[in-house]
């Protein structure tokens, strides 16, 4: 029956080993590989053949890899470029010699290209023995196709906390203390994740990508706040740009080796820019960083189930020869008996493609989010996992990637 290989790339997420979970449980319940691999720091590790067995993972480790945050295996930020036919070459070598029939990828955008990539470089060479299968994850929710993307709820769930919290933390003075605060959240092209404070139902100004940001009208809504309530509750997406396309940002920019702009310093331009302004003295400022992406004491139960069902089925639609260079997509249901679907997209249909935050679930002069998108977003938050808790902190999975003495639950 030959192996499976599982990699994470990209960004982790609170309910990415979720889906390596799902692969791993599904192919000890229902054996089509005699055996469960899992490559090292994705792609750039599998180059190394950097792997590691899970095929016989204990029960009580599955479940708390389910609950733990990050990627257990290792993400990478290497870029497999069509233009490099020998990096191609390498990867079919490896997966011949190790017998690998097929590759699940667990990532986001530039993940998915991997997949398109590899299956389109299988297809024009004539290789027909090894499959790639792309299983989506990713906070910032901008995978086209699939109507979720798992790492979004959990999020999402952890942003609306943090925002309902800070302003209950903000307005614990009398208004005679006139204060502001603004969240940064994750968000270079889609606003999903800052408008997922909305769900918190605080929010005062929503500043998002895909409304061009202007500075006047921005401090007016302010102002106008302000007056009303002495207070004001912001929260700013990192990619937040004026209309020429230039960022927010104060902190300078960074191409990473995808090419793509690493942000970072929104909330703290907005800041200088209200101070300068004299629109208020006392302006405080929260980045929730990678929290945001690692704070599996918000999962959501809605996010895991979906995360650990893609593997699943990843896993049953891999029965099939022809199955492959797809992504495993979700279609939601407002039925108890059947609230998800999950079916194949081709890979080259997601890649390189942004889905942003609807402009109709705007509302205007930054004041947030419709009931639509209250809508669309609430049912990615619910629930709460049972947590596996050791000397009173919620147990984890060691890194794979670490030392193999190491590996494994926490304990």
């Amino acid at each position: 029956m030959g192996k499976c290989l599982i990699a994470q790339s990209g960004g982790p997420t609170a309910v990415i080993n979720a889906t390596l979970a799902g692969i791993v449980k599904a192919n000890q319940e229902n054996p089509v590989y005699d055996a469960v691999w899992g490559g090292l720091h994705g792609i750039e590790g599998i180059l190394q053949e950097h792997f590691v067995d899970l095929t016989n993972m204990g029960e009580e480790e599955n479940l708390i890899l389910r609950q733990t945050p990050s990627s257990a295996l290792g993400a990478c930020r290497y870029k497999l470029r069509r233009s490099d036919p020998d990096a191609f070459k390498e990867v079919f070598r490896i997966l011949d010699k190790y017998e690998i029939d097929t590759l699940f990828y667990i990532g986001g955008n530039d993940s998915m290209d991997t997949v398109a990539a590899l299956a389109a470089y299988a297809a024009k060479h004539g290789i027909s023995n090894h499959r790639f299968i792309g299983c989506p994850k990713t906070v910032d929710n901008d995978l086209v196709v699939t109507d979720l993307c798992p790492g979004f709820g959990s999020a999402a769930k952890y942003i609306a906390t943090t925002a309902q919290q800070t302003w209950l933390d903000l307005n614990v003075y009398p208004n005679s203390r006139k204060e502001i605060f603004i969240l940064e959240t994750m968000g270079r092209d889609a606003g999903w994740l800052a408008a997922s404070s909305c769900l918190s139902g605080i929010v005062d100004i929503l500043i998002v990508p895909e409304v061009p940001f202007d500075r006047e009208d921005f401090l007016n809504r302010v102002k106008v706040i302000m007056e009303q309530k002495s207070k004001c509750y912001i929260v700013v997406s990192e990619g937040a740009r004026y209309s020429d396309g230039t960022y927010v940002s104060a902190g300078e920019t960074r191409i990473d080796a995808f090419g793509t702009v690493v942000l970072g310093g929104a909330a703290n331009a907005l800041q200088q820019m209200i101070l300068e302004a004299g629109v208020s003295q006392r302006c405080r400022v929260m980045d929730l960083s990678s929290a945001q992406r690692s704070a599996a004491s918000e999962q959501s139960l809605f996010d895991v189930e979906a995360s650990y069902n893609i593997g699943v089925h990843a896993h049953e639609l891999s029965r099939d020869p022809s199955f492959t260079g797809r992504m495993i997509a979700v279609k939601r249901y407002d039925d108890e008996d059947k609230p998800m679907e999950f079916f194949g997209i081709e890979a080259e249909k997601v890649s390189n493609i942004v889905r942003n935050f609807p402009l109709e679930w705007l509302r205007e002069d930054y004041a947030g989010v419709t009931g639509e998108a209250i809508a669309y977003m609430r049912p990615l938050i619910q629930g709460t996992p049972d947590i596996i808790i050791i000397d009173g902190l919620p147990a984890y999975v060691l890194p794979y990637y670490g030392d193999p003495k190491l590996s494994g639950v926490n304990k």
